[in-house]
Protein backbone atom coordinates (compact mmCIF):
# COMPACT_ATOMS: atom_id res chain seq x y z
CA UNK A 1 0.00 0.00 0.00
CA UNK A 2 1.44 3.16 -1.15
CA UNK A 3 2.45 5.93 1.46
CA UNK A 4 2.46 8.57 -0.37
CA UNK A 5 -0.51 10.39 0.89
CA UNK A 6 1.20 10.82 4.37
CA UNK A 7 4.78 11.41 3.91
CA UNK A 8 4.78 15.01 2.30
CA UNK A 9 6.40 16.92 5.26
CA UNK A 10 4.61 20.47 6.34
CA UNK A 11 6.65 23.33 7.44
CA UNK A 12 4.92 24.75 10.95
CA UNK A 13 5.49 25.28 15.05
CA UNK A 14 3.41 23.86 17.48
CA UNK A 15 1.60 26.05 19.97
CA UNK A 16 -2.10 26.20 20.56
CA UNK A 17 -4.26 29.11 21.01
CA UNK A 18 -8.07 28.47 21.50
CA UNK A 19 -10.30 30.57 19.12
CA UNK A 20 -13.60 30.12 17.77
CA UNK A 21 -14.77 29.11 14.25
CA UNK A 22 -15.58 32.73 12.46
CA UNK A 23 -19.40 31.71 12.04
CA UNK A 24 -18.96 32.71 7.59
CA UNK A 25 -20.77 30.62 5.32
CA UNK A 26 -19.18 28.88 2.61
CA UNK A 27 -20.51 26.97 -0.70
CA UNK A 28 -17.81 25.19 -3.17
CA UNK A 29 -18.02 23.64 -6.54
CA UNK A 30 -19.01 21.18 -6.98
CA UNK A 31 -21.84 20.95 -4.30
CA UNK A 32 -23.30 24.28 -4.76
CA UNK A 33 -27.26 24.37 -4.30
CA UNK A 34 -28.52 21.50 -2.94
CA UNK A 35 -32.37 22.15 -4.11
CA UNK A 36 -35.51 21.39 -2.26
CA UNK A 37 -36.70 17.43 -2.51
CA UNK A 38 -39.97 17.30 -5.27
CA UNK A 39 -42.71 15.17 -3.53
CA UNK A 40 -41.83 12.23 -5.77
CA UNK A 41 -39.59 9.64 -5.94
CA UNK A 42 -38.34 10.72 -9.37
CA UNK A 43 -37.51 14.31 -7.91
CA UNK A 44 -33.65 14.62 -8.80
CA UNK A 45 -31.17 14.20 -6.14
CA UNK A 46 -28.12 16.83 -5.94
CA UNK A 47 -25.42 16.79 -3.65
CA UNK A 48 -24.68 20.10 -2.23
CA UNK A 49 -23.39 21.70 1.42
CA UNK A 50 -24.48 20.50 4.17
CA UNK A 51 -25.99 22.62 7.23
CA UNK A 52 -23.39 24.34 9.36
CA UNK A 53 -22.73 22.90 12.31
CA UNK A 54 -23.39 24.58 15.27
CA UNK A 55 -20.14 26.28 17.30
CA UNK A 56 -19.65 24.27 20.79
CA UNK A 57 -21.04 25.59 23.28
CA UNK A 58 -19.20 28.38 25.36
CA UNK A 59 -16.90 29.44 21.90
CA UNK A 60 -15.71 33.52 22.06
CA UNK A 61 -17.47 35.29 19.22
CA UNK A 62 -15.34 34.82 16.12
CA UNK A 63 -12.01 35.92 14.41
CA UNK A 64 -10.76 36.74 11.25
CA UNK A 65 -7.19 35.09 10.19
CA UNK A 66 -4.27 37.04 8.92
CA UNK A 67 -0.74 35.63 8.52
CA UNK A 68 0.29 36.64 11.91
CA UNK A 69 -2.58 34.94 13.32
CA UNK A 70 -1.66 32.23 11.29
CA UNK A 71 1.76 31.71 12.12
CA UNK A 72 0.42 32.50 16.26
CA UNK A 73 -1.15 29.02 16.35
CA UNK A 74 0.52 27.47 13.51
CA UNK A 75 -2.08 27.11 11.21
CA UNK A 76 -2.20 24.15 8.41
CA UNK A 77 -5.12 23.37 6.56
CA UNK A 78 -3.26 21.57 3.81
CA UNK A 79 -2.69 18.79 6.35
CA UNK A 80 -3.76 15.44 7.00
CA UNK A 81 -7.30 14.45 8.86
CA UNK A 82 -8.25 11.65 10.37
CA UNK A 83 -11.83 10.03 9.20
CA UNK A 84 -12.52 7.23 11.71
CA UNK A 85 -14.75 4.41 10.83
CA UNK A 86 -16.39 2.34 13.05
CA UNK A 87 -19.08 -0.76 12.72
CA UNK A 88 -20.66 -2.32 15.49
CA UNK A 89 -20.64 -1.13 18.81
CA UNK A 90 -21.23 -4.27 21.29
CA UNK A 91 -20.41 -5.69 25.04
CA UNK A 92 -18.86 -8.66 23.43
CA UNK A 93 -16.89 -7.88 19.81
CA UNK A 94 -17.75 -10.72 17.41
CA UNK A 95 -15.69 -9.67 14.74
CA UNK A 96 -12.43 -7.53 14.29
CA UNK A 97 -14.29 -4.78 12.82
CA UNK A 98 -16.50 -4.49 16.26
CA UNK A 99 -15.62 -1.92 19.07
CA UNK A 100 -17.14 -2.17 22.90
CA UNK A 101 -18.83 1.06 24.03
CA UNK A 102 -16.05 1.50 26.30
CA UNK A 103 -13.18 1.02 24.05
CA UNK A 104 -15.05 3.88 21.52
CA UNK A 105 -15.65 5.98 24.97
CA UNK A 106 -11.70 5.66 25.61
CA UNK A 107 -10.92 6.40 22.08
CA UNK A 108 -13.22 9.54 21.61
CA UNK A 109 -12.07 10.96 25.26
CA UNK A 110 -8.15 10.49 23.78
CA UNK A 111 -9.59 12.61 20.67
CA UNK A 112 -10.97 15.47 23.16
CA UNK A 113 -8.06 15.54 25.05
CA UNK A 114 -5.81 15.53 22.34
CA UNK A 115 -7.51 18.90 21.05
CA UNK A 116 -9.99 17.49 17.83
CA UNK A 117 -13.23 18.27 17.30
CA UNK A 118 -15.42 16.38 15.11
CA UNK A 119 -16.98 17.62 11.90
CA UNK A 120 -19.62 15.28 9.67
CA UNK A 121 -18.39 13.71 6.61
CA UNK A 122 -20.96 16.38 4.70
CA UNK A 123 -18.56 19.37 6.40
CA UNK A 124 -15.12 17.56 5.21
CA UNK A 125 -16.12 17.29 1.90
CA UNK A 126 -18.09 20.78 1.52
CA UNK A 127 -14.51 22.28 3.63
CA UNK A 128 -17.08 23.89 6.00
CA UNK A 129 -14.16 22.94 8.73
CA UNK A 130 -15.56 25.07 11.65
CA UNK A 131 -13.19 24.16 13.69
CA UNK A 132 -11.33 26.70 16.47
CA UNK A 133 -7.80 27.87 15.93
CA UNK A 134 -5.21 25.57 17.11
CA UNK A 135 -7.47 22.38 17.34
CA UNK A 136 -7.91 19.75 14.72
CA UNK A 137 -10.89 18.21 12.90
CA UNK A 138 -12.02 14.45 13.05
CA UNK A 139 -14.57 12.87 11.23
CA UNK A 140 -16.53 10.13 12.96
CA UNK A 141 -18.26 7.60 10.53
CA UNK A 142 -20.58 4.82 11.37
CA UNK A 143 -21.01 2.11 8.68
CA UNK A 144 -24.20 -0.15 8.01
CA UNK A 145 -26.97 2.12 10.36
CA UNK A 146 -26.31 -0.70 12.69
CA UNK A 147 -28.53 -0.77 16.18
CA UNK A 148 -25.95 -0.26 17.98
CA UNK A 149 -25.56 2.90 16.69
CA UNK A 150 -28.83 4.43 17.87
CA UNK A 151 -31.95 3.53 19.90
CA UNK A 152 -33.62 5.77 22.62
CA UNK A 153 -35.14 5.19 25.71
CA UNK A 154 -38.63 4.95 27.58
CA UNK A 155 -37.75 8.74 27.70
CA UNK A 156 -36.54 9.58 24.54
CA UNK A 157 -32.88 10.07 25.35
CA UNK A 158 -30.34 7.63 22.92
CA UNK A 159 -29.44 4.75 24.88
CA UNK A 160 -26.14 5.04 26.31
CA UNK A 161 -23.99 2.37 25.56
CA UNK A 162 -24.65 3.04 21.78
CA UNK A 163 -22.37 4.82 19.24
CA UNK A 164 -24.57 8.03 19.69
CA UNK A 165 -25.36 7.85 23.87
CA UNK A 166 -21.29 7.43 24.23
CA UNK A 167 -20.48 10.74 21.63
CA UNK A 168 -23.22 12.67 23.70
CA UNK A 169 -21.68 11.95 27.15
CA UNK A 170 -17.95 12.02 25.71
CA UNK A 171 -19.26 16.12 24.67
CA UNK A 172 -20.97 16.49 27.95
CA UNK A 173 -17.64 15.85 29.66
CA UNK A 174 -15.38 17.38 27.01
CA UNK A 175 -17.64 20.78 25.92
CA UNK A 176 -15.19 21.37 23.65
CA UNK A 177 -15.87 18.35 21.83
CA UNK A 178 -18.94 18.79 18.85
CA UNK A 179 -21.41 15.72 19.73
CA UNK A 180 -21.81 15.41 15.81
CA UNK A 181 -20.84 12.12 13.12
CA UNK A 182 -21.92 10.67 10.46
CA UNK A 183 -24.08 7.08 10.03
CA UNK A 184 -24.23 5.76 6.88
CA UNK A 185 -27.61 3.44 6.21
CA UNK A 186 -28.87 1.17 3.98
CA UNK A 187 -32.27 -0.63 4.14
CA UNK A 188 -33.34 -1.18 7.58
CA UNK A 189 -31.54 2.04 9.24
CA UNK A 190 -30.50 1.12 12.82
CA UNK A 191 -32.75 -2.47 12.48
CA UNK A 192 -35.77 -0.73 12.25
CA UNK A 193 -38.25 -2.17 10.64
CA UNK A 194 -41.62 0.63 11.03
CA UNK A 195 -41.56 3.36 9.09
CA UNK A 196 -42.69 5.71 12.05
CA UNK A 197 -39.47 4.51 13.89
CA UNK A 198 -37.18 4.91 10.95
CA UNK A 199 -38.63 8.56 11.06
CA UNK A 200 -38.10 9.49 14.69
CA UNK A 201 -35.25 8.04 14.54
CA UNK A 202 -33.69 10.05 11.09
CA UNK A 203 -35.33 13.20 13.00
CA UNK A 204 -33.76 13.15 16.31
CA UNK A 205 -30.40 12.81 14.76
CA UNK A 206 -30.28 15.41 11.89
CA UNK A 207 -32.20 17.68 14.87
CA UNK A 208 -28.84 17.02 16.63
CA UNK A 209 -26.37 17.49 14.08
CA UNK A 210 -25.62 14.58 12.94
CA UNK A 211 -25.14 13.28 9.43
CA UNK A 212 -27.43 10.53 8.15
CA UNK A 213 -26.70 9.35 4.41
CA UNK A 214 -25.98 6.87 1.89
CA UNK A 215 -24.14 3.16 2.21
CA UNK A 216 -26.07 1.49 -0.77
CA UNK A 217 -29.93 -0.26 -0.57
CA UNK A 218 -28.51 -3.72 0.60
CA UNK A 219 -24.63 -3.34 1.01
CA UNK A 220 -23.50 -4.93 -2.11
CA UNK A 221 -19.89 -5.53 -3.33
CA UNK A 222 -20.34 -3.01 -6.58
CA UNK A 223 -17.28 -3.70 -7.69
CA UNK A 224 -19.24 -7.10 -9.18
CA UNK A 225 -22.73 -5.20 -10.30
CA UNK A 226 -23.42 -4.10 -14.00
CA UNK A 227 -23.60 -0.11 -14.39
CA UNK A 228 -27.48 -0.13 -13.71
CA UNK A 229 -27.53 -2.16 -10.82
CA UNK A 230 -24.90 0.07 -8.64
CA UNK A 231 -27.05 3.53 -9.48
CA UNK A 232 -30.17 1.04 -8.31
CA UNK A 233 -28.47 0.21 -5.29
CA UNK A 234 -27.36 4.36 -4.45
CA UNK A 235 -31.09 5.44 -5.95
CA UNK A 236 -32.91 3.35 -4.07
CA UNK A 237 -32.03 3.97 -0.18
CA UNK A 238 -31.08 7.69 -0.84
CA UNK A 239 -35.36 7.81 -1.95
CA UNK A 240 -35.88 5.79 1.46
CA UNK A 241 -33.56 8.31 3.00
CA UNK A 242 -35.17 11.50 1.76
CA UNK A 243 -38.44 10.18 2.68
CA UNK A 244 -37.41 9.43 6.46
CA UNK A 245 -36.59 13.43 6.58
CA UNK A 246 -32.70 13.48 5.99
CA UNK A 247 -31.34 15.98 3.67
CA UNK A 248 -30.16 15.05 0.31
CA UNK A 249 -26.94 13.17 0.68
CA UNK A 250 -23.86 14.80 -0.05
CA UNK A 251 -21.68 12.04 0.84
CA UNK A 252 -21.62 8.26 0.29
CA UNK A 253 -19.68 5.25 1.83
CA UNK A 254 -18.60 2.32 -0.29
CA UNK A 255 -19.47 -1.22 1.05
CA UNK A 256 -16.36 -2.78 1.66
CA UNK A 257 -14.73 -0.13 0.43
CA UNK A 258 -15.06 -1.34 -3.26
CA UNK A 259 -15.35 1.06 -6.03
CA UNK A 260 -17.82 0.18 -9.29
CA UNK A 261 -16.76 0.13 -12.73
CA UNK A 262 -16.53 3.12 -13.92
CA UNK A 263 -15.23 4.77 -10.37
CA UNK A 264 -17.24 7.71 -11.04
CA UNK A 265 -20.49 5.89 -10.99
CA UNK A 266 -20.17 5.85 -7.30
CA UNK A 267 -20.62 9.51 -7.02
CA UNK A 268 -22.71 10.62 -9.82
CA UNK A 269 -25.51 8.58 -11.96
CA UNK A 270 -29.04 7.76 -12.09
CA UNK A 271 -31.82 5.84 -11.83
CA UNK A 272 -35.56 4.73 -12.79
CA UNK A 273 -35.47 8.88 -13.28
CA UNK A 274 -33.53 10.06 -10.32
CA UNK A 275 -30.12 11.31 -10.16
CA UNK A 276 -27.60 11.70 -7.36
CA UNK A 277 -24.29 13.63 -7.41
CA UNK A 278 -22.27 13.26 -4.21
CA UNK A 279 -19.66 15.83 -3.07
CA UNK A 280 -17.09 12.70 -1.85
CA UNK A 281 -17.51 9.05 -1.89
CA UNK A 282 -15.53 7.05 1.37
CA UNK A 283 -13.93 4.05 1.00
CA UNK A 284 -13.01 1.32 3.83
CA UNK A 285 -9.78 2.95 4.08
CA UNK A 286 -6.18 2.79 5.63
CA UNK A 287 -4.66 6.22 5.99
CA UNK A 288 -5.81 9.64 7.03
CA UNK A 289 -7.38 11.65 4.56
CA UNK A 290 -5.79 14.45 2.26
CA UNK A 291 -7.27 18.29 2.99
CA UNK A 292 -10.00 18.78 0.80
CA UNK A 293 -8.37 22.24 -0.24
CA UNK A 294 -5.40 19.77 -1.32
CA UNK A 295 -4.36 19.44 -5.28
CA UNK A 296 -4.61 15.74 -5.11
CA UNK A 297 -7.79 15.08 -2.67
CA UNK A 298 -9.39 12.80 -4.56
CA UNK A 299 -13.43 12.89 -4.07
CA UNK A 300 -14.29 10.20 -5.67
CA UNK A 301 -11.98 7.78 -3.08
CA UNK A 302 -11.39 9.32 -0.01
CA UNK A 303 -9.42 7.09 2.36
CA UNK A 304 -10.49 6.81 6.26
CA UNK A 305 -9.10 5.04 9.05
CA UNK A 306 -10.66 1.87 10.73
CA UNK A 307 -10.89 2.11 14.45
CA UNK A 308 -8.77 -0.55 16.10
CA UNK A 309 -5.61 -1.15 18.43
CA UNK A 310 -2.12 -2.30 16.80
CA UNK A 311 -2.48 -5.98 16.49
CA UNK A 312 -2.18 -7.99 13.62
CA UNK A 313 -3.10 -6.16 10.43
CA UNK A 314 -3.69 -3.24 11.94
CA UNK A 315 -0.57 -3.15 13.66
CA UNK A 316 -0.08 0.07 10.98
CA UNK A 317 -3.14 1.28 9.37
CA UNK A 318 -5.74 1.59 12.13
CA UNK A 319 -6.97 4.27 14.52
CA UNK A 320 -4.31 3.82 17.54
CA UNK A 321 -1.14 3.76 15.19
CA UNK A 322 -2.52 6.32 12.86
CA UNK A 323 -3.46 8.86 16.09
CA UNK A 324 -0.15 8.28 17.73
CA UNK A 325 1.46 9.01 14.31
CA UNK A 326 -0.05 12.21 14.14
CA UNK A 327 0.42 13.05 17.52
CA UNK A 328 4.32 12.71 16.69
CA UNK A 329 4.19 14.50 13.46
CA UNK A 330 2.00 17.67 14.36
CA UNK A 331 3.65 19.59 10.81
CA UNK A 332 1.66 16.77 8.92
CA UNK A 333 -1.24 16.85 10.80
CA UNK A 334 -4.35 20.04 9.82
CA UNK A 335 -4.39 22.43 12.22
CA UNK A 336 -7.32 25.02 11.76
CA UNK A 337 -6.81 28.86 11.58
CA UNK A 338 -10.47 29.07 13.22
CA UNK A 339 -11.48 31.11 10.46
CA UNK A 340 -13.40 29.01 7.61
CA UNK A 341 -13.63 31.84 5.10
CA UNK A 342 -9.56 31.42 5.02
CA UNK A 343 -7.25 28.59 3.80
CA UNK A 344 -3.72 28.98 6.05
CA UNK A 345 -0.97 27.69 5.29
CA UNK A 346 3.12 27.46 5.76
CA UNK A 347 4.12 29.32 2.72
CA UNK A 348 6.16 26.60 1.66
CA UNK A 349 2.64 24.11 1.17
CA UNK A 350 1.33 27.41 -1.34
CA UNK A 351 2.04 24.86 -4.26
CA UNK A 352 0.07 22.19 -2.72
CA UNK A 353 -3.57 23.29 -2.65
CA UNK A 354 -6.13 24.48 -4.72
CA UNK A 355 -8.42 27.61 -3.69
CA UNK A 356 -11.75 27.50 -3.93
CA UNK A 357 -14.05 30.00 -4.92
CA UNK A 358 -15.39 32.51 -2.07
CA UNK A 359 -12.00 31.22 0.13
CA UNK A 360 -8.85 33.62 0.59
CA UNK A 361 -5.66 31.74 1.31
CA UNK A 362 -3.97 33.13 3.86
CA UNK A 363 0.06 32.17 3.57
CA UNK A 364 2.97 32.56 6.19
Amino acid sequence: MSSTAFLARIIGLANVLVVTAAVVGLRLLPDEGRPHARPDDSAEIQAGVAQPTPSPVGEPPGVVSTPEFARQVRANEAGLVPVLMYHRIVAKRLASIDRTPDQLRKELEKLARQGYVPITAADFVAGDIRVPAGKFPVVLTFDDGDPSHFALDAAGNPEPDTAVGVIQAVARKYPSFRPVATFWVHKQPFGLIDRESQEAAVKWLVGHGYEVANHTWSHPDLRRLGKKKVSEQIVRIERLIRKLGAPPSTTMALPYGSLPRPKKLARTGSWDGTRYDFAGVFLAGAEPSLSPYAKKFDRGAIQRIQSNGKKGECRKWCSQYWLEWLDKHPRDRYVSDGDPARISIPEKLRGNIVAKRGLQVIAY
